[in-house]
This record gives structure tokens, C-alpha cells and sequence, in this order.
């Protein structure tokens, strides 16, 4: 758990999405990197936050052209899924 009420905030929005799926990509991502992140990283987490889970889901699996403000490094690193468990 997360002492910084910040990332505690950011974990519980990352992971209480909606759907299993996007918990899984989303709140996943943020378990796996999140306590690493550089105060410029948080902040376009926390606006990657804001956009639907359908349309993030939709940029990190390439379906969807992804924003500008969203293209680099982050969304390259959320591309990879390597943070998403897989059932066997």
C-alpha cells in the first residue's frame, strides 16, 4: 500500500475502472510502475485518468490513433502489457 495519499488516490482510480479488463490494464500498469514515477509522469497518469477506459484501452493496443498529448515514452511503456497477468 501507499503511504502518499497522491498515489493511494491514483492506485484506487487506476484499478476501480468499470470493467475487469480495464482494471487489469489500467490499474495494473499503475501497481507495476506507479511508485517509480517522476512527478511529470504522475501528472500524465493522472490526466490519462480522466479520458475514457475504453479510448485508453484503445491507444495502448494500437486500435485507436493515440492523442498527442499521450504519445512517448508512457504510453510505449503501457503498450508493452508485460504488467498484465496472464491466466495460464
Amino acid at each position: 500500500m501507499h503511504d502518499d495519499p497522491r498515489l493511494r488516490r491514483l492506485s484506487f482510480r487506476a484499478s476501480h475502472r468499470g470493467t475487469k479488463e480495464a482494471d487489469l490494464m489500467i490499474g495494473g500498469f499503475f501497481d507495476a510502475y506507479g511508485a517509480t514515477w517522476t512527478e511529470e509522469q504522475l501528472v500524465w497518469f493522472e490526466t490519462l485518468m480522466d479520458e475514457q477506459d475504453v479510448d485508453i484501452m484503445a491507444w495502448a493496443l494500437g486500435t485507436l490513433p493515440t492523442p498527442a498529448q499521450y504519445q512517448g515514452p508512457m504510453m510505449d511503456a503501457m503498450r508493452k502489457l508485460d504488467y498484465v497477468p496472464v491466466a495460464e
